[in-house]
């Protein structure tokens, strides 16, 4: 995201873990990709009284 003035380049750049400059658009995009799905809730079964 940000890039340092004495590396010129990002630490993940540096590293050779991604030679791209990410922007929040796609950490956002990561964030909602990896979030579960709402599964199917079970049936509601009333207690006899």
């Amino acid at each position: 995201m940000r890039i340092p003035k004495s590396l010129r380049v990002t630490p993940a750049m540096a590293a050779v873990v991604n030679g791209r400059l990410w922007s929040m658009d796609d950490i956002a995009a990561l964030v909602d990709a990896a979030a579960p799905t709402p599964g199917k809730c079970g049936t509601y079964k009333q207690k006899d009284v």
